[in-house]
């Protein structure tokens, strides 16, 4: 990304603020990201076992990390089990088809 292609956007995680790079037409979703984030490294120093901002980052990272692999887990499975029921229906239609066309010649 050149710098013609991007602007700067402040985004404030745990009461600090940052400044970050950002390309024309994505701040909505940087912010959202920003969001998202503040409140999970909010609710995990709020569990009082984590201390330090690096720790608090580090531990929300890895929570959002799992949180991303298992949905997309989640969809994978939701698609397989779709594409095993649509293969069923499949199957099921041209069986009768077949069966059609059998009583049909006899």
């Amino acid at each position: 990304m050149s710098k013609t292609d991007a602007h700067k956007v402040t985004i404030k995680l745990l009461d600090k603020e940052y400044i970050i790079a950002c390309p024309e037409g994505a701040e909505a979703e940087l912010l959202t990201s920003a969001d998202y984030l503040d409140q999970k490294m909010r609710d995990i120093r709020g569990n009082g076992k984590t201390v330090g901002l690096e720790r608090v980052a580090v531990m929300a990272a890895l929570n959002i990390a799992h949180e991303l692999l298992k949905s997309h887990a989640d969809n994978r499975q939701h698609i397989e089990d779709q594409v095993r029921h649509l293969g069923s229906k499949i199957d099921q239609s041209l069986s009768r088809s077949a069966l059609e066309k059998q009583e049909q010649d006899n």
